[in-house]
């Protein structure tokens, strides 16, 4: 039986299918190519490009492959886009996971583990965040991974499927072999826009605001090596194998580390001075936003592997210099 990986060309999609390949799984990958790369593609996981909005695409799938469960990365996730064209969201997250929900009950496929997103919480009432805090999301991207969630939630008690939602903070670093890593058009993530300094596409970085309550002043937040997010998805499917109810997990280091700190072990790991400049904070962005995994670690055995900040840095620094363009030739 084989794996289902929704997404499976894009960055932690892409992560994902090597570490189930490594584990000795059968992978089938579906994927748009809207922003995922076909170079990304593990050769020895079978391929279908198709969107999952598309019935008969996503049934064929089905009707062709012995699909025993589904790991959903398709939708799109930045957090900007989704405030001035909410309706793609809207029609790509939730239409998109609609029709794909359809399918599995039609096919009695009924195990998802579903790529969701610290973005469901909101500003934060506490740190570190609980599974059982509050959601109250500030952007459209949140608001429709939180209706996904919701959407499972609706779906299996009506027709039992079983899920597990994986909320996480921010994914950063590249596989150690340096043959996929973090490739988005735009780059909107702190760790590649600084490597672009050392790697001569940008003059310097910008810090939003170093007036926070923090102890230098800027955001503080909890990454995580998308090796390490890889794995807890393949944990999540073998508990939902092995019988699991419907859960929600949060992912993450449960240490935060502040803008200027990831700056500076950036400037360690490249040996370039990367200049930094302060500029106006930018509406939303919370203080401090750290994770409990501490649920994940007990219930799935969950143990990042990663979870150094400098061995992070170097593994998409290995990536980035050697690959200034991502995937393009």
């Amino acid at each position: 039986m084989a794996i289902l990986v929704l997404g499976g060309a894009g960055y932690i999609g892409s992560h994902t299918v090597y570490e189930l390949i490594d584990a000795g799984r059968e992978v089938v990958i579906a994927d748009n190519l809207e922003t995922g790369h076909i170079e990304a593609v593990h050769p020895k996981a079978k391929f279908y490009q198709g969107d999952i909005r598309d019935r008969a695409f996503i049934d064929s799938v089905f009707d062709n492959e012995p699909i025993d469960g589904v790991i959903h990365f398709a939708a799109n996730s930045l957090v900007g886009e989704s405030m001035v064209d909410p309706l793609k969201y809207y029609d790509n997250n939730l239409c998109g996971t609609k029709v794909l929900l359809e399918s599995m009950v039609a096919h009695n496929i009924g195990k998802i583990v579903f790529s969701s997103t610290a973005a469901t919480y909101g500003e934060p009432e506490r740190v570190p965040i609980l599974e059982t805090d509050r959601t109250k999301p500030t952007n459209c991207y949140g608001e429709t991974k939180l209706s996904m969630e919701k959407m499972f939630q609706w779906t299996s008690a009506a027709h039992g499927l079983r899920f597990v939602s994986l909320r996480y903070f921010n994914a950063c670093g590249a596989h150690v072999s340096g043959k996929i890593g973090e490739a988005h058009s735009p780059e909107t993530h702190l760790i590649p826009l600084i490597l672009q300094v050392p790697n001569g596409q940008r003059e310097k970085i910008s810090i939003f605001g170093d007036d926070y309550d923090t102890k230098d002043g800027t955001c503080i937040r909890d990454y995580i090596h998308v090796t390490d997010l890889a794995q807890a998805h393949i944990l999540a499917m073998d508990y939902l194998m092995a019988g699991g109810e419907n859960n929600i997990f949060n992912l993450g280091n449960g240490v935060g580390f502040t803008v200027k700190e990831v700056i500076d072990t950036a400037r360690k790991v490249t040996g370039h001075p990367i200049p930094a400049e302060t500029v106006p904070r930018r509406a939303g962005d919370p203080a401090q936003l750290i994770a409990s995994s501490d649920k994940a670690r007990s219930v799935l055995g969950w143990n990042p592997q990663h979870a150094d900040l400098e061995e992070i840095i170097s593994t998409a620094w290995n990536w980035h210099k050697n690959h200034p363009n991502g995937f393009a030739k």
